[in-house]
């Protein structure tokens, strides 16, 4: 080959190659990731679902990428944040961080493919039509805080059997969720001759401002509502509960690693991976049709023991015995 004729076939070669990168770039799928809350707190979770989707072949910048949109806490952003990921034609959305992200998302697109993590039943959000047959555009994971409701309290009165008072956190930004805590709250506390004082927050000085009543008065132990708003508010609330010498139960064992003093809820963690795989299973050509709703099936009682000590708690060995994780 003459060297004229190389040196033209090397510089077509040349053109073409970022064209084929760029091609490949072009066709790369990509996930809408929509949260209720923040990315500060998510770290865990995040690595997660990546380590889901990893498990089904994907791997972010390599052969997927992700569109994130994060509402900050500010729900009523969600609308339009979903609606933003359905215009940019993302291949699935993963809607997580509460109920509301999968129902604004099922709002904006029935045909996009809608992964899921939801605490209450994805039933009745209409999300899907049963567990096992979801027969639509989504499905996913439930988390079943909602209904290990009556569990925490029943932890919550082992550790402080003195308890006769508590109170209840709830967000009333996220309504459907705070009123079915609300609900169970009350019927597991009627069984168990407590009585219970409903605070409603959703910013971080409507819960300065909760603590300051409950120093006035003085209730026994305080339960914080399975709720995306308080995971991200979780060093505020430990460090108030600490202030203020009240035992406190989360359904996130994230309060408890900041210095709160309990938790009991599904391992998140691994309900993140799930969803990762379900993501993963759906850009392969599975439909969430015929994908049925997982629910979880680990769950995880976790108790800080130096903060069990300066509340002048003594934990008792039947509940430390039945600790997934005890934090020394």
């Amino acid at each position: 080959m003459k060297r004229r004729a190389f040196m033209t076939l090397l510089s077509g070669a040349a053109v073409a190659w970022p064209l084929a990168a760029r091609a490949q770039q072009a066709a790369m799928p990509v996930i809408g990731f929509l949260s209720g809350a923040s990315p500060d707190g998510f770290t865990e979770r995040l690595r997660a679902f990546r380590q889901g989707l990893k498990e089904t072949g994907y791997i972010e910048g390599e052969n997927v990428a992700i569109e994130y949109r994060w509402a900050e806490n500010q729900l009523d952003r969600l609308p339009g944040l979903a609606a933003d990921l359905v215009r940019r034609r993302v291949a699935v959305i993963a809607a997580l961080a509460g109920n509301i992200p999968p129902v604004a998302a099922k709002a904006a697109t029935t045909t996009i493919p809608i992964v899921f993590g939801v605490s209450e039943d994805p039933v009745r959000l209409g999300l899907v039509s049963s567990l096992a047959r979801p027969g639509g555009n989504a499905t996913g994971i439930n988390f079943l805080s909602l209904e290990l409701t009556a569990k925490r309290l029943e932890f919550l009165r082992e550790l402080v059997p003195r308890a006769v008072r508590v109170a209840v956190l709830v967000n009333p930004a996220n309504a459907g969720n705070a009123n079915a805590t609300v609900r169970d709250v009350e019927a597991a506390a009627s069984a168990m001759g407590l009585q219970i004082q409903i605070l409603q927050v959703s910013t971080s000085g409507e819960i300065h401002a909760a603590f300051d009543r409950l120093a006035r008065e003085r209730p026994d132990a305080l339960f914080i509502g399975g709720d995306a708003f308080f995971t991200v508010r979780r060093v505020q609330l430990a460090t108030l509960t600490a202030r203020h010498g009240l035992p406190a139960s989360s359904a996130s064992r994230d309060f408890v690693e900041v210095g709160g003093l309990m938790s009991y809820g599904s391992n998140l963690t691994d309900a993140f991976r799930q969803i990762g795989v379900y993501a993963g299973r759906v850009l392969k050509g599975e439909k969430p049709a015929d994908l049925p709703v997982e629910q979880s099936t680990k769950f995880e009682l976790v108790i800080n023991l130096p903060t069990a000590k300066a509340l002048g708690l003594e934990v008792p060995d039947k509940l430390l015995a039945r600790a997934d994780e005890v934090i020394e």
